[in-house]
C-alpha cells in the first residue's frame, strides 16, 4: 500500500508528483473548476445523460482520473480495487490475494506475455508481474497515470519486464494473437460498449488462451423503477467516471457476443465473509484502513481544505474530495442493499479454432 501521508497530498495529491503537474493536468479546461463543472455535466445525479457519456466517455473518464488518481493513492494505495475478504485478513492482504486468485485462474506460468486493460499506475501490473514471473503491459489511456505508473515501476525494480501502452481499450494498437493472458480489474466497466472492448480483447489474445476480468454490475435486486436504487445508482457513476453500470447478465451476453467460451462465472461479494464496502463504510473502524474510515475521512476532508485554503494543493481539491466522498456513500448503499458489486468475475477461453 502506499505509505504517501499528510505532505505527500499536499504536495503531489498523493502520489508525490509535482503540484504544478496535478494544476496542469485540470487546467488544460481552464480552470480546476471548470474540469469539474465539464466532468460533472456529464452524469444522471446532475441531469446528465447516458447517450452522452457514452459518446464522451474519453474525455469523461481522463477527466475523472486527472482528478481523483492521487486521492486514490493517498487513500487506498497502488491498487485501486476491492476485494473478497476473508475474517482476520487486512485490506492490503486481501487485495494482494485478490491478484493472485486471477493470476492463478489465468494460469500465469514464467516468461508469458500479458495485458493488463485499464492497468491504473500499475499495482496490480507488479503484483502479478511478481508473484507470476510473467511480462506485463498495462494499458492506459491516461498520460497523468501512466506517469506515475512508470516511477513506481522503476522504484519496485521492475521496468525491465513491465511496461505501459498509452492507448484506448476499444482500439488497440496491438496485432491479432499476441498476448498469452489478458485481464481487467474494475477498468472496463468505463467502456461505451462491453461487446466492442470485449472483441478488441478477443483479437489481441492468442487462441486457446484466456481473458479474466472482475467488473463492476448491478445485481439482479436492482430495480430501475425504485427511486433510491436509481440515485445510488447515479451516484456511483458520477463518483467512479462511469457511462452507465451494466448488469452481471449483460456482461455475460457481451463476452459470448464477443467470441469468448465462458469458463466460469461468480458474483464474488456473495459469499464475502467480510463485505468489500466495509472500508468505506463509516460505521466500522479499522486501523489498518484508517484513512477510509469515517474520523480519517473528516480529517482528509479538514487537511484538504485547509491545505487548498492556503494554496499548497490545488484550487478545487476539496470539491474533489467531496464528490469521491459521494461516491463512496452510493457504494456503501449499494452493497448494503446488494444492488451492485464491483467484483462479478468470469474466466474466459479464446477457442483454438474460430
Amino acid at each position: 500500500m502506499s505509505k504517501a501521508g499528510a505532505l505527500d497530498l499536499a504536495s503531489g495529491l498523493g502520489g508525490k508528483i509535482n503540484k504544478e503537474e496535478v494544476k496542469s493536468a485540470v487546467d488544460e479546461y481552464v480552470s480546476e473548476s471548470e474540469q469539474l463543472r465539464l466532468y460533472e455535466k456529464y452524469h444522471g445525479y446532475y441531469g446528465g445523460k447516458e447517450e452522452s457519456r457514452k459518446a464522451n466517455y474519453t474525455d469523461m473518464v481522463n477527466k475523472y482520473y486527472d482528478l481523483a488518481t492521487s486521492f486514490y493513492e493517498y487513500g487506498w494505495g497502488e491498487s485501486f480495487h476491492f476485494a473478497h475478504r476473508w475474517n482476520g485478513e487486512s485490506l492490503r492482504e486481501s487485495i494482494k490475494r485478490h491478484e493472485h486468485f486471477l493470476a492463478l485462474q489465468l494460469g500465469l506460468k514464467p516468461g508469458m506475455k500479458v495485458l493488463d486493460v485499464g492497468c491504473g499506475i500499475g499495482g496490480p501490473l507488479r503484483e502479478i508481474a511478481r508473484f507470476s514471473l510473467t511480462s506485463v503491459t498495462g494499458l492506459n489511456n491516461n498520460e497523468y497515470q501512466i506517469s506515475r505508473g512508470k516511477e513506481l515501476n522503476r522504484l519496485a525494480g521492475v521496468s525491465g519486464t513491465c511496461d505501459f501502452v498509452k492507448a484506448d481499450f476499444m482500439n488497440m494498437p496491438f496485432s491479432d494473437n499476441t498476448f498469452d493472458a489478458v485481464y481487467a480489474i474494475e477498468a472496463t466497466c468505463h467502456a461505451p460498449d462491453p461487446v466492442g472492448c470485449y472483441k478488441e480483447i478477443y483479437r489481441v489474445l492468442k487462441p486457446g488462451q484466456c481473458f479474466a476480468v472482475y467488473e463492476w454490475c448491478i445485481t439482479d435486486h436492482y430495480d430501475p423503477n425504485n427511486a433510491t436504487h436509481k440515485r445510488i445508482k447515479d451516484e456511483i457513476e458520477l463518483g467512479n467516471g462511469l457511462p452507465d453500470i451494466r448488469s452481471t447478465r449483460q456482461c455475460l451476453q457481451a463476452v459470448k457476443d464477443a467470441g469468448f467460451e465462458v469458463v466460469w462465472d461468480k458474483d464474488l461479494a456473495d459469499d464475502s465473509p467480510v463485505p468489500w464496502y466495509s472500508p468505506l463504510d463509516p460505521s466500522r473502524f479499522s486501523l489498518s484502513s484508517f484513512r477510509l474510515t469515517s474520523v480519517g475521512r473528516m480529517i482528509t476532508r479538514t487537511m484538504v481544505k485547509a491545505l487548498e485554503y492556503v494554496g499548497l494543493a490545488p484550487q478545487g481539491s476539496e470539491r474533489v474530495s467531496n464528490f469521491l466522498e459521494k461516491a463512496a456513500e452510493g457504494l456503501v448503499e449499494g452493497g448494503k442493499k446488494e444492488i451492485f458489486t464491483p467484483m462479478y468475475f468470469f474466466l474466459a477461453r479464446k477457442p483454438l479454432s474460430e
